[in-house]
């Protein structure tokens, strides 16, 4: 072949690779074209990462709006809504007792969109702990968490718990008055557990008070451990859904489909303003001093008991909640909410919840100084 031929073949050749580009780079990353049927679909699922994680098909019966009411798939935005912010705040936040509130007034005052940064990922918190105690509600109280899927709602608790303590660790990190003294009354109650219960605290506080050793530790926890292992057990859940054979589903014919709602925390980041007292001062502490919402239960049960009310009955309650799709077996009320079949059960949990629910509302409104009952209403 003389040399302009040649030439012209790698001229032609280069223009054919330049056009196919785009072709190419996609091939390189989907292994199959834009599915046009329910076989292509299924195809593109089985080989992409993310989309394998879900069912390729779902029952028309677990979209019905007032079955599950999307309260996992909030769970899981407002997870990412998070984690989106919080990278954000990291930026230009430092774990330091001496200059933590300083960058806190900085983000109200004179970092772009600090306040609305801020705002979001504190609302989004009190929102997701509250999205998955309903979520768990939910699951349990449709039987969803029985055979085959009993794994499934070990790591659904795991997930609640670590929900618990992330929101916990992140709570000190603005060390203002309510931050400090909610997490030494937190860390208080951990310290009641026997035997353990003191290095426990000594753990979480890498000294006998909450000081600069605290902040670090709950800050490494809160940016760092706590998100990677909820990410894993995140994916592992979302996997298992599939492999237990999707959600469980009600027997009765399916009603019309609707989306879940989408949460309001951009309307609330604008309209309400994440709270911010005064510098911690350790000479004067607030009476009462009161942990966070979601634990204000356990600190009134201390209040009765120290022993029983922050580490028997918690212990307790978390165990039967582990130990529930092994004990409760059959498939009888799978499907169906507050079914006849599993009253005993249900009564059980609802009984546990409500009291929990019960003892929050009085911390939170009925507790003043010395923890002495008040009126709200004067």
């Amino acid at each position: 072949m003389s040399a302009p031929a040649t030439q012209a073949t790698k001229s032609t050749s280069m223009w054919t690779n330049l056009r196919e580009l785009p072709a190419n780079v996609w091939r390189s990353l989907f292994r199959n074209p834009i599915p046009s049927s329910d076989l292509e679909r299924a195809s593109t699922s089985f080989t992409n990462f993310f989309l394998h994680i879900h069912p390729v098909k779902v029952h028309r019966n677990t979209l019905r709006p007032l079955y599950s009411m999307g309260l996992g798939l909030i769970s899981f935005f407002l997870f990412l809504i998070l984690t989106v912010t919080g990278v954000l705040l990291m930026f230009y936040y430092v774990p330091s007792t001496t200059q933590a509130y300083d960058r806190m007034l900085d983000l109200r005052g004179t970092v772009a969109f600090g306040i609305f940064l801020r705002n979001m990922h504190r609302w989004s918190a009190h929102g997701m702990v509250g999205v998955v105690v309903l979520h768990m509600c939910r699951v349990f109280f449709t039987g969803s968490h029985k055979q085959p899927r009993e794994f499934n709602w070990v790591v659904g608790v795991l997930l609640f718990l670590l929900t618990l303590f992330s929101s916990f660790t992140g709570y000190l990190l603005p060390w203002d008055q309510l931050a400090f003294w909610a997490i030494t009354v937190g860390t208080a109650i951990a310290g009641y557990a026997p035997v353990i219960g003191k290095q426990v605290q000594f753990l979480l506080l890498g000294d006998t008070t909450v000081g600069q050793e605290a902040l670090l530790r709950f800050y490494v926890l809160h940016v760092a451990v706590l998100p990677l292992v909820m990410a894993l057990l995140v994916a592992i859940h979302f996997w298992r859904i599939r492999k237990d054979g999707g959600l469980s589903r009600p027997e009765e014919p399916a009603a019309a489909l609707a989306a879940p709602g989408e949460t309001p925390v951009a309307v609330l980041s604008l309209a309400f303003d994440a709270p911010l007292e005064e510098p911690v001062n350790v000479m004067h502490p607030p009476n009462p001093a009161k942990a966070p919402w979601y634990f204000l239960g356990l600190q009134e049960m201390v209040s009765y008991s120290a022993f029983w009310g922050g580490v028997g009955i918690p212990t307790i309650f978390v165990l039967l909640l582990l130990a529930a799709p092994y004990l409760e077996r059959g498939s009888a009320g799978v499907g169906k909410w507050f079914a006849r079949e599993r009253l005993l059960a249900n009564t059980v949990f609802l009984t546990f919840a409500l009291i929990n629910v019960i003892f929050v509302i009085i911390g939170t409104f009925f507790r003043g100084p010395n923890w002495e009952f008040i009126s709200p209403f004067k």
